[in-house]
């Protein structure tokens, strides 16, 4: 193999004009993604450029998008161990290509051998200044949000990272036409109360404070995973939570059961099949104390409540809670949306939604915040 004899090995905090996404603890050596959409961005004026990456995992390996001036040019599984990987050789030296290295899969609360770590970048030319975005949003969810099933076929059933995407994602599309930065914290079952299976552990809201609290171990523990957020670096001018989808199909699930414990948890049907009342006022109780905390941690930025790409029986609830809480706080910065719910036409892989439910989403959503933004 040819040897390009001007290539330099740097490590990433001595590249000066590395642009960050997503939450982390704002160390670079190594830097670990933890979320969904997360990763680096550079302006390359190069012909040539590799990245230093270390994955690990029990289960679930970590996969990454490669995006060249906004165009995805490769996706590849990030195997175990440490890895040097071209992002471009021979190309134009004189021009700057604005690149971006993605996480595709989402934060693996289940698996706490995961690992997706970039250590090291090896270039020919020189990193040039990344211009910031003129608005930034959040987006909170469940694997709606983690693009689970976005690519890959209808026929997919495995839950297999492969089928993740931060690229056709909805989060990433409204973000593009919104001309904003983005951050992701989704976990696929999670949700506002409890996840899917009725398990009350596994809702979003009780992690939104930390850098990535869902994950378990030692090793995330001392990777810093579970630090307070610095939420005054990085505010949002708008979070956009879509949670609700798992809270819903709880009703419809058997009981959860703490295998320590013995502890139970069920959101139950009435006889007739309606949803139990009280189980539905708990949720809406959930709802109003999470537009609470994004609130705190948040206090100048719009908070919009999408949901319906996977139907909508909690839709009614999540309305109430925003009347009650807009009530109790006097805050107006609070709107719910409706979202287009998945067909035939636009499911993905998994029984999800796939890419063009993604694009139907993110048009409407997109509309729906433009004019809070000014």
């Amino acid at each position: 193999m040819k040897i390009n004899e001007k290539l330099r090995t740097y490590a990433l905090s001595e590249v000066a004009h590395t642009k960050v996404h997503g939450r982390t603890t704002g160390r670079l050596d190594p830097l670990t993604l933890f979320w969904t959409g997360s990763g680096v961005e550079w302006n390359v004026k190069a012909g040539e450029l590799w990245i230093e990456v270390e994955a690990d995992y029990d289960r679930n390996e970590p996969w990454i998008s490669v995006v060249v001036n906004g165009a995805p040019v490769s996706r590849q599984m990030i195997t175990a161990g440490r890895h040097w990987l071209c992002v471009f050789r021979v190309m134009n030296e004189d021009t700057v290509k604005n690149v971006r290295i993605v996480k595709d899969t989402q934060a693996m609360s289940g698996d706490p051998g995961c690992l997706l770590q970039i250590r090291s970048v090896r270039c020919d030319g020189d990193f040039l200044p990344v211009a910031d975005k003129p608005r930034k949003i959040e987006f909170v969810g469940d694997s709606i949000t983690s693009g689970e099933g976005a690519i890959g076929a209808t026929v997919e059933q495995d839950w297999i990272p492969m089928w993740f995407s931060a690229i056709d994602n909805y989060a990433a599309m409204t973000a593009g036409a919104l001309d904003a930065e983005y951050r992701i914290l989704s976990q696929s079952g999670w949700g506002t109360l409890t996840s899917w299976d009725n398990n009350p552990r596994a809702n979003l809201p009780a992690y939104y404070e930390q850098v990535c609290g869902l994950l378990a171990g030692e090793r995330n523990r001392e990777l810093g995973a579970l630090e307070a957020n610095d939420f005054a670096a990085w505010q949002p001018d708008v979070v956009v939570v879509n949670l609700g989808t798992n809270d819903g199909g709880a009703f419809n699930s058997p009981e959860w059961r703490d295998p320590e414990t013995g502890e139970t948890h069920k959101q139950r049907l009435n006889a007739d099949g309606t949803m139990n009342e009280d189980d539905v006022a708990a949720f809406e109780a959930a709802v109003v104390q999470f537009l609470g905390k994004l609130r705190r941690c948040n206090p100048d930025a719009h908070i919009v409540w999408a949901y319906g790409m996977i139907g909508t029986p909690m839709l009614s609830a999540i309305e109430r809670a925003a009347v009650t809480y807009r009530a109790a706080s006097g805050d107006e910065k609070v709107t719910v949306v409706p979202l287009p719910r998945m067909t035939d036409d636009t499911v993905g892989a998994r029984n999800h939604p796939g890419k063009r439910a993604h694009e139907q989403a993110a048009a409407v959503l997109s509309k729906a915040i433009r004019p809070l933004l000014h």
